[in-house]
């Protein structure tokens, strides 16, 4: 099989780093992945996951892993404060006709999963380290990395988050993460026996909602308008993620809300964003994920929109002779699904902060979720 890069490094470990590994050494490319973590973490609780997720999860050759530790159910509930059910969305099944359309599953475990795929597929890992400088010429790229080594690779690709370097040193004039003007509340509890799919509070001034990730616990979420990003003290956080859920007198989700104690695993986030506009690339360089389309989690779609990103990539390598060629074809297949997902998930967080239109709400997520049903 002809390749448009057959040495590549990828710099960052995350899921978008992880996805390409073992995206591209399933065409036969040499690969080098380095972390900078030593320990290769994940940090957060849990990661909602929709159908197209779960689609690519089955091309990566992981969705059965996944199926195993993580947690897969149909459709979408939503709840009136009160908890009366006003509507159960559905969810296509995309990845398989046996697979339910949606799940969720703990970070740790997901980023495990991977970390256990990458290695599998024969790509080199190196922790604790990333790169110093990048010089490239028409015919390759020579990297110094922080450990001392040197080495020269056909094609490097940045998958190194939203606050990245490589992005800096590539596009300088690219913008900077954006604060959305919300932050999400995520804690994962043990899971009533009732909850048996994402389940969604609508009417009140935040915007609660729950997601099995295993038999037998779930993770909750809130979304919360904080119109400053400022730092929130983690003494603080089990007393305010109780008082905003208290205004929701649904007993489900006061009986999850009495278990929120100082031992709970919480983690809080401002949720922030970024669309670069423009190529992705520049010569044998090439920026995925975060590091170009990071997105709220409206539609639970980041992850989705980041691993896509590694499949098309090592798609358009392997279809294309010529590097030029590929990265433009790759370009040209990612750009409009990512920034729909990014500025349609923008939106509804808007919405959500300024008490706008509910109908409007409900479109874009209606559409948004059939144009990620179409293949990438």
């Amino acid at each position: 099989m002809t390749l448009a890069a057959r040495r590549i490094l990828i710099i960052g470990g995350g899921f978008s780093g992880m996805a390409a590994a073992i995206a591209l050494r399933r065409h036969g490319a040499e690969v080098d992945l380095v972390e900078i973590d030593p320990g290769w973490r994940s940090y957060g609780a849990g990661i909602s996951l929709g159908g197209a997720t779960l689609r690519a999860f089955d091309q990566l050759g992981v969705l059965d892993a996944f199926l195993a530790a993580g947690a897969a159910s149909d459709g979408v509930q939503l709840r009136l404060p009160h908890g009366a059910v006003i509507a159960e969305l559905p969810t296509p099944r995309l990845a398989r006709a046996d697979v339910p359309g949606g799940g969720a599953i703990l970070r740790p475990v997901l980023a495990r999963i991977l970390a256990e795929a990458t290695r599998a597929s024969g790509a080199q890992v190196h922790l604790g380290c990333s790169t110093q400088t990048m010089q490239q010429d028409a015919d390759g790229v020579d990297v110094t990395f922080t450990d001392g080594r040197t080495a020269r690779y056909d094609l490097v690709i940045g998958a190194d988050g939203l606050y990245s370097r490589t992005r800096e040193q590539l596009l300088p004039d690219a913008p900077k993460p954006a604060y959305s003007g919300q932050a999400v509340w995520r804690a994962v509890l043990p899971r009533p026996p009732e909850i048996t799919t994402i389940t969604m509070w609508m009417g009140g001034a935040v915007k609660p909602g729950v997601n099995p990730v295993d038999r037998e616990h779930l993770y909750l979420f809130l979304t919360e308008h904080r119109p400053h990003n400022e730092r929130v003290d983690p003494l603080s956080f089990a007393p305010t993620l109780r008082a905003l859920l208290e205004p929701f007198p649904d007993p489900v989700l006061q009986g999850l809300r009495a278990r929120i104690d100082d031992g709970a695993q919480i983690v809080y986030r401002p949720l922030e964003g970024l669309l670069v506009h423009g190529d992705w690339y520049r010569g044998r360089v090439v920026l995925i994920g975060d590091t170009v389309h990071a997105t709220t989690p409206h539609m639970a779609s980041g992850a989705c929109i980041g691993i896509e990103d590694a499949l098309v990539l090592a798609d358009e390598l392997a279809r294309h002779a010529q590097l030029p060629a590929a990265l433009a074809a790759f370009q040209a297949r990612r750009w409009e699904r990512c920034r729909m997902v990014v500025e349609n998930s923008g939106r509804l967080g808007r919405i959500e902060m300024e008490g706008g239109s509910k109908d409007e709400h409900a479109r874009i997520t209606r559409e948004t979720l059939a144009a990620l049903a179409q293949p990438i």
